[in-house]
């Protein structure tokens, strides 16, 4: 059965950057959509930031708008988060999601077929 397996999670002071990936372990390819969300204790998964593998066309959460970027070095392949200044408030486990459907609402959760175990994200102050 495939599944998704994210790496590059850590802890770091606010201001500090973390590279994220997500790669696939039993999937033909990654899928037309691939996001990553992230979820906070006591809070509700978010969506962070999605990319389509078909253009590459990319769409973030106004929070992490400018901060983070999405990206996958070649179609249907490793996808990657990038996260520059961070802040405390990033602090959150970190999931990679894919889906080979299409979707109108790439950041909602329940668009997802497929996810990993996620990787934390820790930001001190």
């Amino acid at each position: 059965q495939g599944q998704l397996v994210e790496s590059g999670g850590g802890s770091v002071q606010a201001g500090g950057s973390l590279k994220l990936s997500c790669g696939t372990s039993g999937l033909t390819y990654m899928g037309n959509y691939v996001a990553w969300f992230r979820q906070a204790p006591g809070k509700e998964r978010e969506g962070v930031a999605s990319i389509y593998s078909g253009s590459r066309s990319t769409t973030y959460a106004a929070s992490v708008q400018g901060r983070f970027t999405i990206s996958q070095d070649n179609p249907y392949g490793t996808v990657y988060l990038q996260m520059t200044n961070l802040k405390p408030d990033d602090t959150a486990m970190y999931y990679c999601a894919a889906t080979y459907a299409g979707t109108s609402d790439p950041l909602r959760a329940a668009s997802y077929t497929y996810w990993g175990q996620g990787t934390q994200v820790t930001v001190s102050s």
